[in-house]
């Protein structure tokens, strides 16, 4: 196989480990967000925390992986996106942090008070991390500052108030509205009762304003200035990102979808997928994987609008890391390849098996009934 089809298979396996995060994370971080909303009495609450009790654990192996394919695959991306996005990624892990000492605490005590405060808590647990990785993608489209020197050590004066332009926090709205709609699905799906019933409710409204937001960002991206590689690239060229020239172009990130129409399936996805969460939210299964393809849409319409750019430098175009110039060496590749085809199978499969066993709704009896080894 050679070089430059490895780089792209990675490339599609990054953007397939980020869409299962969104799907299996995201439905537990926007069940956390609805949580004081849909949720009006403690047993309530409890409901709702125990439809995602069992499995937000399991679900952060997709984050696991997310991070450690980047490492491998793409080490110039691990090295300056973990450093520029120090902050907010220490952010959204003290958010994460909240969430297994929130589940695990919360029933420690009866005190109305003390439940009251691991809610806020496990709300924050969902917002947060919801918000900062829709920022992330939204800096991707405005680019941010960094360059290598000659020995390709990283330099960058990326802060956290940086990163919250305007844009970026747009992006981040879409991204709470996308998870707020799959964890309103997930909810319709397994709570039981009104916390349920409400959550059903919600759909049509997180649906709308997903749609709104989204087709606003769309708007926006046609009006950002994208890159184009200007100097002659070898995809199977050696992984340095001096070795090219970039230019900023007006709409370029827009110019992919009219130099591949087929890519317009992408969005389309994402708006057919909002669509199938609210005409179908009374057969509950059928809404959740209708919800399910807009991370799905979302996430392959920034990846094919930055193609072949990974992390576009606002300061420094020419340094801006792509498909053809960030990845590790062609041996490592392979043999990564190699372990993704044994492994992934069996995540996928050990994934579906737990669910299987877990199916069926949350119901109020049920915690009532053994209330010290639920949530």
């Amino acid at each position: 196989m050679d070089y430059e089809t490895l780089r792209l298979i990675w490339w599609a396996l990054l953007g397939i480990l980020l869409i299962g995060l969104a799907i299996m994370d995201g439905f537990d971080l926007g069940a956390a967000i609805l949580l004081p909303f849909v949720a009006k009495t403690d047993l309530e609450r409890r409901v709702v925390i125990n439809t995602v009790g069992p499995v937000w654990e399991g679900n952060q192996v997709w984050l696991i992986l997310g991070g450690g394919a980047i490492f491998a695959a793409w080490p110039a991306l691990y090295a300056a996106s973990f450093s520029g996005f120090y902050l907010a990624m220490f952010l959204v892990l003290l958010a994460l942090i909240l969430r297994p000492v929130g589940f695990k605490f919360r029933s420690k005590l009866s005190s109305p008070a003390w439940r009251s405060w691991w809610d806020i808590a496990l709300f924050i647990g969902g917002f947060v991390p919801a918000l900062v990785f829709g920022v992330a993608f939204g800096n991707l489209f405005v680019g941010v500052p960094f360059g290598f020197d000659s020995d390709l050590r990283l330099h960058e004066t990326i802060t956290l108030f940086s990163l919250l332009n305007p844009f970026a926090l747009l992006a981040g709205l879409v991204s709470v509205a996308m998870l707020v709609l799959h964890g309103a699905t997930w909810l319709n799906l397994k709570a039981d009762g009104k916390a349920g019933a409400r959550a059903r409710a919600v759909v049509p409204y997180a649906a709308l304003l997903f749609v709104v937001l989204f087709t606003v960002a769309g708007v926006w991206v046609r009006e950002l200035d994208g890159f184009r590689i200007t100097s002659v690239i070898a995809p199977d060229g050696p992984s340095n990102p001096l070795l090219k020239t970039v230019a900023r172009v007006g709409g370029g990130w827009w110019g992919n979808y009219t130099l591949h129409p087929l890519f317009w399936i992408a969005p389309l996805v994402a708006y057919l997928g909002a669509l199938i969460a609210v005409l179908s939210r009374r057969v509950p299964l059928l809404a959740w994987i209708g919800s399910a393809l807009v991370p799905f849409g979302v996430i392959a319409t920034a990846g094919l609008s930055l193609f072949p750019f990974l992390l576009p430098s606002s300061s420094n175009p020419d340094m801006s890391l792509t498909v053809w110039d960030a990845s590790s060496s062609k041996l490592t590749l392979y043999i990564m390849l190699g372990c993704t085809v044994i492994f992934l199978p069996i995540v996928l499969a050990y994934t579906a098996w737990a669910y299987r066993i877990l199916r069926g709704p949350v119901k109020a009896e049920a915690i009532m009934s053994d209330s010290h080894s639920n949530y």
